[in-house]
């Protein structure tokens, strides 16, 4: 029987939860290398470009390699001859412990993103509790703990699905792709669980998702068992679709599928599909009485090293001085770097605004002209100005949009993934834009952050309002004063491109 201290559990919980913030796995790395350097689409081989550039900066300076550290997620198998030290808390309450210690270390905090109660005052816990625990008892003497941190962007973009017992699991795959948008960050890995219950099948999709990336092994051998034959399809249908790295359009959508299955009832055929974005972080351990974990430090060897592009070929905006007919010079996919200072904003800070709006309050700081930049950064260490601060889906601020242009009259937004055609008809006219920062590249983009500092509402936290001055931040025009979206033609033309391919 081994005997398991409860602080072993604990801390390794936490050494866990820092490790994969800024450690990408590194078939995850060699997968996304991979995809890039087959890449023909410009704007998904930039997007990718910054990816890697962004772990392998995050690994050497142990920051997180996305400003959104996740929800907790662990599955905990207890074998049943394994025995917890005197401890009156349950495994939930050490895994719990666990995410504290490691969301409030002080050389790397991570950011708070848990509110409770989740309907109503939504009030942020603070130390990122609670977790979500799954846990089984097994056969032997262990415990076997594999733990991710799952960002909201990919996190709900999670579909589900009774399917009728004939019906292809495939085709609803690719069904389903299109309609997640490009808010869970791709390209990254899709989970799918197929079988059991409603509830069983989110299960098995999200376990799924810790496995090792391997498709390319199946493409060199070919597939060996029927389940690997439903992975390669829906790899190549999905990748088919030509939605590229964010959206943009490109050669790769999806860099891996992974499946798990489980008996079911014969009336139906319950499927769940969850994908992991470009953050992708996840980990397993095992506690054997031996004591804490010991993580193994990869070599920064592992990490390709890219080079950045020439920026002096790159339009540059100083957002000080923008004028509206600058704004309407730029076209959909032009490569910008900005310079000047951007105000930021998430949803809550959207819902305060109107409701002051609407009550007659005046705002806390001047919006009128300004950029709003979607974001809700890592606090900052040592002599960094603000921690790891990427974008956030902007999709969710469309329902903000109207007023924000109309009443409050600024002039662009910044965020990431896709906008709704209500949205694009709002942007083109009030001749604004919609720019787009990476999604899995936030120490990157900090880095062109000079100057940081809270102006608005710093009672919600991350997301109160920060004015941030910036230095050639890197960004795509998604969204121009036309109404063209770089979202809706890329993935048009590069699947048509794909299926001229095809043909070869």
């Amino acid at each position: 029987m081994a005997i398991i201290k409860a602080e072993d559990l604990i801390n390794s919980v936490a050494d866990a939860l820092q490790y994969i913030s800024y450690y990408h796995p590194k078939d995850f790395v060699d997968a996304m290398y991979e995809a890039y350097n087959r890449e023909e689409s410009k704007p998904a081989k930039d997007a990718m470009a910054q990816i890697l550039i962004n772990s392998r900066m995050s690994a050497m300076g142990k920051r997180p390699i996305c400003q959104d550290t996740g929800i907790v997620c662990a599955f905990v198998k207890v074998g049943m001859d394994a025995k917890l030290d005197n401890t009156d808390r349950t495994i939930t309450e050490l895994v719990n412990e666990g995410v504290r210690r490691g969301y409030a270390n002080e050389n790397n905090p991570l950011r708070a993103s848990i509110v409770s109660p989740p309907e109503g005052a939504r009030k942020n816990t603070k130390d990122n509790t609670p977790a979500v625990v799954h846990i089984d008892m097994v056969h032997g003497d262990a415990i076997d703990i594999d733990i991710a941190a799952k960002g909201g962007g990919s996190e709900f973009k999670s579909k589900f699905k009774v399917l009728n017992p004939s019906d292809s699991v495939a085709d609803w795959v690719e069904e389903m792709l299109p309609q997640m948008g490009a808010g869970w960050c791709p390209p990254g890995i899709i989970g799918i669980g197929i079988g059991g219950t409603s509830e069983k099948a989110m299960m098995l999709a999200k376990e799924s998702l810790s496995g090792t990336i391997n498709m390319q092994d199946i493409i060199k051998n070919g597939p060996q068992t029927e389940t690997e034959k439903l992975r390669l399809e829906i790899f190549n249908r999905v990748n088919a679709l030509g939605i590229g790295a964010q959206g943009l359009g490109g050669l790769t959508t999806v860099l891996d599928v992974k499946i798990n299955e489980y008996p079911t009832h014969a009336a139906g055929k319950p499927v769940a599909l969850i994908p992991n974005c470009a953050a992708t972080r996840h980990i397993h351990f095992t506690l054997d009485g031996s004591g804490e974990v010991n993580l193994p430090i990869p070599k920064i060897e592992d990490w390709p090293i890219i080079k950045e592009d020439n920026k002096s070929q790159v339009k540059r905006v100083n957002l000080d001085t923008v004028t509206k007919e600058e704004i309407q010079s730029l076209d959909s996919g032009d490569n910008i770097l900005l310079s000047g200072k951007i105000l930021t904003g998430r949803d809550a800070a959207h819902k305060r605004l109107k409701d002051m709006y609407d009550a007659g309050e005046e705002f806390p700081v001047d919006l009128k002209n300004k950029f709003i930049y979607y974001v809700g950064p890592v606090d900052p260490v040592g002599c960094e100005v603000v921690g790891p601060a990427g974008p956030t889906t902007a999709t969710r601020m469309d329902k903000f949009t109207p007023f924000m242009l109309e009443n409050v009259g600024i002039a662009g937004m910044i965020g990431k993934a896709e906008r709704g055609q209500a949205t694009i008809d709002c942007i083109k006219k009030n001749k604004a834009v919609y720019l787009m920062g990476v999604g899995g590249a936030a120490y990157l983009i900090s880095k062109s952050i000079k100057k940081a500092k809270v102006v608005g509402f710093s009672d919600l936290g991350m997301e109160a309002i920060y004015e941030f001055e910036v230095e050639d931040m890197p960004v795509t025009v998604a969204v121009d004063s036309k109404g063209v979206s770089a979202h809706q033609q890329g993935p048009k033309l590069w699947k048509a491109k794909i299926a001229e391919i095809k043909k070869v």
